[in-house]
């Protein structure tokens, strides 16, 4: 496996210190009752204990076993977690994808407005003047995750296109590791602009219109590859993998998965090629050319 430069360091760190704490699970990987792990990133809107109830049962009965989801605070510590086959599987970004392309495998992709795609958002506060991304030179900016595409790379590559870094452009940038929490910074007035999740901050609006009021929308990305479900590439093939697949791509055809696709504003899973994620990788490539 190649990892990039960039976080190598950081990301051994990370796996090393999951694979000590979730030796004893691998060890018991293929009992009967050892519960098939799903593991979900800040960009899943995982704050709803009903959502996560329900995708729990949902995915539980239809792979017919028992399944745990698995919540962290950064997409480093997931990514390390599916790469490392310490769970099943796992909601990802396309960005923590792209970076590990060769360690992970797709299972499926899911489909928002009829489409395998979303974009990124630049966030500023509602009574902000101004229409060009531009006018956030010099602001407080709040990231989602330094993994996350929508909420970080996006902005960064827009600004590496005229040979810009974040943290010349910008007075300060920090991390909310979280996207709903982006919008809380910026309608709170804690950061001036921010990079958000589209899909997020669209079902936000819908949900929670009180706050993203107060925020508007500077600018919109192209549309990339939606945040896909990944596997380590080496169980791609195993029967829990392929279990868990068939239980997403099917969620649209059952009534429970039909309620938990609701509360997600999803239409449903389909398969997901690596080509999705193409535009992605040419970001990530662009900042590599920065250095």
């Amino acid at each position: 496996m190649r990892l990039p430069s960039r976080s190598r360091r950081a990301f051994l760190a990370t796996l090393g210190g999951t694979i000590g704490l979730l030796a004893a699970p691998r060890i018991a990987r293929g009992r009967a009752s050892e519960p098939l792990s799903f593991g979900l990133t800040p960009v899943f809107l995982s704050s709803d204990l009903e959502l996560l109830e329900r995708l729990s049962a949902y995915l539980s009965d239809a792979t017919g076993s028992p399944v745990r989801l698995v919540t962290r605070r950064t997409y480093q510590e997931i990514t390390a977690l599916v790469v490392s086959g310490q769970v099943d599987a796992a909601w990802i970004c396309g960005y923590p994808y792209v970076q590990y392309r060769d360690a992970l495998s797709l299972v499926a992709v899911p489909l928002w407005q009829g489409k395998p795609l979303y974009r990124s958002y630049i966030i500023v506060g509602r009574d902000r003047a101004g229409d060009d991304w531009e006018v956030t030179k010099g602001d407080i900016h709040a990231f989602s995750d330094p993994d996350s595409n929508s909420g970080y790379l996006t902005t960064t590559a827009l600004l590496a296109e005229d040979s810009l870094r974040s943290d010349g452009f910008f007075s300060s940038t920090f991390f909310t590791y979280g996207h709903r929490n982006v919008v809380r910074a910026v309608a709170s007035g804690l950061a001036q602009s921010g990079s958000v999740d589209g899909y997020v901050w669209e079902v936000m609006q819908e949900i929670e219109p009180a706050l993203t009021d107060r925020t508007r929308v500077l600018r919109k990305s192209e549309w990339l590859g939606f945040p896909p479900v990944a596997c380590a590439s080496h169980a791609a093939s195993s029967p829990r993998t392929k279990a868990l697949g068939a239980a997403l791509l099917d969620m649209h055809r059952d009534p429970e998965g039909k309620q938990v696709l609701e509360l997600l504003r999803l239409d449903g899973f389909a398969p997901a090629q690596p080509e999705m994620f193409d535009r992605i990788a040419a970001k990530v490539s662009l900042l590599g050319r920065m250095g």
